[in-house]
């Protein structure tokens, strides 16, 4: 053996260092590959409901039925948004104010709520805290749709049904959000602060709005614009408990109208751009509050 020449198990463990950052990097290679087109698959999956949208709205009723799904034929939006606002009186802008009042009230004083039970959670000790918070908990696995109807026996008794507090009430009260709020509250607001504060002669309340609201703003926007946007797209409880047109939100108004569609066609319009106007306000709302519920999102993440 010439001593240039290496051993042959020196020589194995050569080759075999030098195969495992090709290995390596051929597994890497897929994986890049295999989570760009997931990715692609998935924003797909999101953008084109938008786009059929948006140029199905632009469409006649005959370019509606006669054309394909990405085609676009005569530009019909104007006309369309006129026959949508002049329908029976424009309910549908009734529709619309009536979601804009049940989200908004829903979003900023249950989200108000939220905050400050899951401060009192986070912050406070007190007998039964963690057996309550985990009946908190269990609120969470409860679907929404479940307590629908014993919601509607309890206001049924209190003469509540079909008035805009069927609605409001119950959007009142989202366990979700609490058990969010303890984490904004654990993430924004540490101990020392308060412990300070209450050192300067500050009571829980003076603490609580002056020290800690401030604190757990970001937690508070995310909150809310969760809680806007399920009792915006909410339909199973308005389903239930009204029966007066003028009262519908927008969710309901379209799912009254998409059933006159067999009969009349004409609605098809209706309903295509009720639908495309029902989403410009979740866009705005999660535009330009972006800067706060990324920041909330990204806290809640890491703890």
């Amino acid at each position: 053996m010439s001593i240039l020449e290496k051993p042959r198990s020196e020589a194995r463990q050569t080759n075999a260092a030098n195969s495992r950052p090709r290995k390596k990097l051929r597994v890497s290679a897929r994986s890049t590959v295999a989570v760009n087109g997931l990715l692609v698959l998935g924003s797909l999956y999101m953008i084109l409901p938008i786009l059929w949208l948006v140029l199905a709205s632009l469409k006649n009723v005959q370019d509606l039925y006669s054309s394909g799904i990405l085609e676009l034929g005569n530009i019909a939006l104007l006309d369309n948004l006129i026959a949508l606002f002049q329908e029976n009186d424009g309910i549908f802008a009734k529709w619309m104010l009536n979601s804009f009042l049940y989200a908004g009230i829903g979003a900023v004083v249950g989200g108000l709520i939220s905050v400050m039970a899951g401060y009192a959670f986070d912050k406070f000790k007190f007998r039964g805290r963690s057996k309550l918070f985990g009946f908190v908990l269990v609120g969470v696995l409860i679907p929404n749709t479940a307590t629908v109807l014993p919601l509607y026996m309890l206001f049924s008794t209190m003469n509540l049904t079909n008035s805009i507090w069927s609605i409001i009430l119950p959007a009142l009260c989202n366990p979700f959000s609490v058990y969010l709020a303890r984490i904004f509250s654990q993430s924004y607001i540490p101990d020392e602060t308060l412990e300070a504060s209450r050192m300067d002669g500050a009571g829980p309340i003076r603490t609580f709005v002056s020290i800690a609201v401030p604190m757990i703003g970001p937690g508070f926007v995310t909150i809310a614009l969760f809680q806007f946007v399920a009792i915006w797209n909410n339909y199973m409880l308005p389903l239930v408990m009204l029966n007066t047109q003028e009262l519908f939100p927008v969710s309901l108004g379209m799912a009254l109208w998409q059933g006159y569609t067999s009969g009349n066609p004409e609605y098809s319009v209706l309903v295509i751009t009720g639908a495309l106007m029902s989403v410009i306000p979740l866009l705005l709302a999660f535009t330009m509050l972006q800067r706060f519920w990324k920041s909330g999102l990204s806290a809640g993440a890491v703890k």
